[in-house]
């Protein structure tokens, strides 16, 4: 166990910090100007970065490190320019600290290659291919899904919040992820655009005078469809009448279902569907939309299901901040799962460093 650790989890518009000293998780820096003031430096700082790459674990940075992950910043222009920039501030004021990067690309590693690999002639697929995203909170929810219900093979995870992607994985290992070489692909999002024809991008390059790079990241998705890529405004509107929101619900349903198909279908059947981020946690009624679309493969979620809200803090089979929501008799098993990207952190660089030794 490390005897005192920081994790840095720097996304788009924000930065989050958890501290553990001793076993003991320490209340958190308010930001991340606060962490550096601090006299108290901690013996390793760990950091979240979205995109490394082809590589499969974390890695101990060093300026090589840093200057490789800087490459990458194309791939993922909201989120790699504040993961490194909180890397070198960390750096600077504690050189002596052991900083690591842990990727979200890593634990889609384990995709087959016909997982991973697109029909593109060979001398673009060196550059070209699917890397995944959000893995370490699927990680972390996988692995806890498997822990809430041993035995589970199978397990779909729905990370729901700004950003949005499906996993599923076989054994504890990622098989199948609908984000693609960027975090833009998949299902529709915040302000992303999800999946989209290819051909459809060229036209609007021929055709426009568009800067796609804006419009696909920050213009589309909920929030090209109805104004605000807020899930609850949209949900509320909805239920008022409002048809642009329905619209856009509808939208964002016909996506999730299609890809949760083609998830399940790849894994071979379903054990265990687990909702994470924001709004997987945070809204019954996006889970209950997603059982009534699953429901003729089994999924099904109580009446008063309250996510969180109702775990007494053990979980089922004695796991923290996990629920169950699964309606009784329900063949699959529906869980919700707290993120805990910052613990998944610190469990994957236990296990570089004890290598390490």
């Amino acid at each position: 166990m490390l005897p005192d650790v920081l994790t840095v989890n720097a996304g788009s518009t924000s930065v989050k910090l958890f501290r553990r000293a001793d076993g003991r998780d320490l209340p958190p820096p308010p930001d991340l100007d606060a962490a550096l003031a601090s006299a108290d430096e901690p013996a390793v700082v760990i950091h979240r970065v979205v995109h490394g790459g082809t590589r499969t674990r974390p890695e101990v940075l060093d300026d090589a490190a840093v200057q490789a992950l800087r490459e990458l910043t194309e791939l993922a222009p909201l989120h790699q320019p504040p993961a490194l920039d909180a890397i070198s501030r960390c750096r600077q004021r504690w050189p002596s600290a052991t900083q690591i990067a842990c990727f979200d690309t890593s634990f889609h590693a384990s995709m087959p290659a016909a997982a991973r690999t697109y029909a593109l002639p060979a001398r673009l697929r060196e550059w070209v291919q699917v890397y995944g995203f959000h893995g370490l909170s699927h990680a972390w929810a996988t692995g806890q899904a498997r822990r809430a219900v041993p035995g589970a093979r199978r397990v779909l995870v729905a990370h729901l919040g700004g950003g949005q992607s499906l996993c599923g994985a076989r054994d504890g290992h990622s098989v199948v992820t609908t984000m693609g070489f960027t975090p833009v692909d998949g299902l529709v999002m915040a302000t992303r655009s999800g999946t989209i024809d290819p051909a459809a991008v060229l036209y609007l390059t021929r055709h426009t005078g568009e800067d796609l790079d804006k419009v696909l990241e920050s213009e589309s998705g909920l929030t090209g469809l109805a104004g605000t890529g807020d899930m609850r405004a949209i949900l509320d509107r909805r239920r008022a009448g409002d048809l642009e929101a329905e619209l856009a619900i509808a939208v964002w349903r016909h996506r999730f279902l299609r890809q949760a198909g083609g998830c399940i279908a790849v894994l071979g059947g379903l054990d265990v569907l687990a909702f994470t981020g924001g709004i997987g946690e945070n809204s019954a009624e996006v889970r209950a939309l997603v059982a009534e679309d699953l429901g003729w493969f089994g999924v099904a979620v109580r009446a008063d299901d309250a996510g969180l809200a109702t775990a007494d803090g053990s979980g089922p089979a004695g796991v923290p901040g996990t629920a169950d929501v699964s309606a009784a008799g329900a063949p699959v098993r529906t869980l919700v799962v707290h993120a805990r990207e910052d613990l998944q952190m610190i469990a994957d660089a236990e296990a570089l460093l004890a290598e390490r030794r």
